[in-house]
């Protein structure tokens, strides 16, 4: 396992033809506190965010490889995949900062192999949508990082 800080070895995906990405699970019932009338508008923000990260994953690490996503939280279906990205220990505060941990799980021996345990990804000034956008993409520079994939800017 990796703490917070310590640079981590990136992943071996020699054997890691199909990826798995999970769901990174904000709590939907805090949509009063993040300024929302509705659950519902703010699982929206949730879904489009997740699936604006899981695309951007998808085409840095596609070459040779398939890389599918969840379509909801909970759905953790990684039936015929090698590599399970699991998100957990996810938060989202008021002030647009989301902690997230990340565990890469080799699903043909069910061992972890890494770990980046509670981070903090900060966007800055910026509206819900923009910031929890903003902050999938610093997570997704990490995990490009260890998937060894085409890493875009900073």
């Amino acid at each position: 396992m990796i703490a917070k800080g310590k640079k981590a070895h990136p992943v071996d995906l020699s054997n890691m033809n199909r990826i798995f990405i999970g769901w990174v699970d904000v709590d939907p019932d805090a949509y009063n506190k993040m300024g929302y009338t509705t659950r519902e508008e703010y699982e929206d923000v949730i879904l489009h965010a997740n699936m604006k990260f899981q695309e951007t994953l998808k085409s840095k690490c596609a070459p040779g490889r398939t890389v599918v996503g969840a379509k909801r939280s909970l759905d953790e279906n990684t039936t015929g995949n090698d590599l399970f990205i699991k998100f957990f220990d996810a938060s989202y505060s008021e002030k647009y900062v989301l902690d997230l941990s990340v565990r890469f799980i080799d699903l043909k021996t069910d061992t972890e192999l890494v770990a980046i345990l509670v981070d903090h990804y900060a966007a800055g000034l910026c509206g819900l949508e923009r910031c929890l956008e903003k902050e999938l993409d610093q997570v997704n520079r990490e995990l490009q990082k260890q998937l060894q994939c085409k890493v875009s800017g900073k």
